[in-house]
């Protein structure tokens, strides 16, 4: 498998021949005003551009998976440039009437048993927070792919850590996972995604897997760099396990 970070938490995966597109956020440096309530009010959302052309992106695609419909996992560039025959994976019903009336003609609820060109494609829990947060962020999933020739894949999604991602590694044994790292937070709720103290659970929950952290310092609410995972990271002698990808890298697996 290859797996590409390309912005936020948007990620290319090559996985057993088949190119998946996942949560994209596809439009240009600051054409959404940022989100509320949170850091860095005068910067527009994404932060940053693209690393590579849309043509890079989009040409080569056979499906998208969408954990959900956040601005900043599935925004109206996106709607506007992916092709609306091609195959879409979402959580629910609710999110697959949305993707539809946005025009998009092939698209697929996840369940714990769905197939996709004899790949496997598990739907998978998540809080997006914690506490009251959670009423407002909404329901959310993240998946796992396997095939009989590739390394089991488990992308968290917007997800904490909590027991729901402790039982997914335990039923599924990932060799690769990706996490959503930025520890993004409003003024008052606390964390949204994963910070540095939840994927050193991941960590130990899974210490032979590769972690790879993503989601991260893309839109105004992020709090946790980079450097500030790779500094801890390295704290905790981990940092051959957890990999803190700049936009653009790829991994081979």
């Amino acid at each position: 498998m290859k797996i590409t970070q390309i912005r936020n938490a948007t990620l290319l995966v090559e996985y057993a021949g088949k190119m998946f597109l996942i949560d994209p956020m596809l439009a240009e440096k600051g054409t959404y005003p940022p989100f509320p309530n949170s850091l860095r009010q005068d910067q527009n959302n994404p932060l940053v551009s693209l690393p590579m052309s849309m043509d890079h992106i989009i040409n080569d695609l056979d499906a998208v998976i969408v954990t959900h419909l956040h601005l900043d996992h599935f925004d109206d560039a996106a709607k506007d440039v992916l092709p609306k025959d091609i195959k879409m994976f979402v959580q629910n019903e609710e999110d697959a009437e949305e993707v539809r009336n946005a025009g998009f003609q092939h698209v697929e609820v996840l369940t714990e048993a769905t197939v996709f060109e004899g790949i496997q494609l598990i739907k998978t829990k998540g809080e997006h927070g914690r506490g009251e947060i959670l009423k407002l962020a909404g329901l959310v999933c993240g998946v796992v792919f396997k095939h009989q020739n590739e390394k089991t894949l488990y992308v968290a999604g917007d997800t904490v850590w909590y027991e729901g991602v402790q039982e997914e590694i335990d039923a599924h044994q990932p060799d690769i996972i990706v996490v959503n790292g930025g520890d993004n937070q409003f003024f008052e709720g606390g964390s949204l995604v994963m910070g540095k103290d939840d994927i050193y659970e991941v960590y130990k929950a899974a210490p032979r897997a590769k972690i790879i952290a993503s989601h991260m310092e893309a839109v105004n609410h992020w709090t946790l760099s980079r450097e500030e995972l790779k500094s801890f990271i390295g704290e905790k002698g981990i940092s051959s396990q957890v990999l803190v990808p700049d936009d653009g890298e790829s991994y081979t697996f």
